[in-house]
């Protein structure tokens, strides 16, 4: 099939591999603007910009989806709009351009987490069992007819950015499916059944654990947070980063939230159960091993 695609980050990238492989033609990619990243701010192509050179596919760099991108896409004459976190919306007229309109690859069992952070907001909410949908795009949020749809378990703990990357890999075999189904039947396609839920795009203010709730309550908010915007406590007065955590066997006898070294590890005291601090980072210091960091306070320290 003749496809158009939309996609800018990394997640977005094994999609587009395999649908090149599986005899696509992808006839052109639109992914967002190069964005300046790192200290320097170096103005960087998306990752998907840089897979679609690498293929030698032609590519629109655009931070919305307007007339320009419509007139690009018209004169593409793609049979099939795929997107897959492009980061913005595609409206009419773009949206019945192509003559099997547009799929996506939405990293949640839909009508669950509709909108920006599905697998965030899953983990966050202690959800082990992850999914991808492949629904039809329509004017309502993630709410067109489902095509296919896949899920797997995941272990406690696991980064929000670890199952994006496994669920892209995993997500695009219910991607061709899909393709494969409006292949066979251009009316295929099954309404969404089920009550929906929504998961708002995360702020900074979302990575703050709330320290006195249970061990696993907290490792599911670390979760959902991590990398992005970052898990963080407060010490002394100022926000401590949280990149690696872990299950503690040990539960120190200490109050809710303070922090002890036990067998060389730093351990953070929950009202049910402890988490083992494993690398954390100090506000302006570079990150560094949790019990390095508790030894430099005297082996003790409070968050909040």
């Amino acid at each position: 099939m003749r496809i158009v695609f939309a996609g800018t980050p990394e997640f977005a990238v094994p999609s587009l591999h395999a649908l090149a492989e599986a005899g696509h033609e992808v006839a052109g990619v639109i992914t967002r603007e190069d964005a300046p990243l790192g200290r320097k701010r170096v103005l960087t192509p998306s990752p998907v910009a840089v897979a679609a050179a690498e293929l030698g596919i032609p590519t629109l760099k655009a931070n919305r989806l307007d007339e320009t991108a419509t007139e690009w896409v018209r004169r593409l004459a793609p049979e099939l709009g795929v997107i897959v976190a492009y980061g913005g919306l595609v409206r009419e007229p773009l949206l019945s351009l192509p003559e099997h309109g547009w799929i996506n690859l939405h990293f949640s069992e839909l009508p669950r987490w509709r909108g920006a952070a599905p697998v965030q907001r899953a983990l966050q909410a202690g959800e082990q069992r992850l999914g991808v949908t492949v629904f039809r795009l329509v004017a309502a949020l993630d709410a067109g007819d489902v095509l296919s749809r896949d899920a797997r378990e995941f272990e406690p703990g696991t980064s929000a950015g670890d199952a994006l990357t496994s669920l892209a890999e995993f997500g695009t075999g219910a991607l061709l499916a899909g393709i494969d189904a409006l292949s066979a039947d251009p009316e295929a396609g099954e309404p969404q059944a089920g009550e929906a839920s929504y998961a708002h795009k995360l702020v900074r203010d979302d990575g703050r654990l709330d320290l006195a709730r249970p061990a696993r309550e907290v490792l599911a908010h670390w979760a959902g947070v991590t990398p992005e915007p970052g898990a963080f406590a407060m010490h002394d007065g100022l926000p401590l980063k949280l990149h690696e955590i872990a299950w503690a066997a040990a539960e120190p006898p200490t109050p809710v939230g303070s922090v002890s070294l036990i067998d060389g590890r730093a351990i953070l005291r929950l009202s049910e159960g402890a988490l083992v601090l494993d690398r954390v980072q100090p506000a302006g210091k570079p990150a560094m091993e949790g019990a390095a960091w508790l030894r430099g306070r005297g082996g003790k320290a409070e968050l909040a």
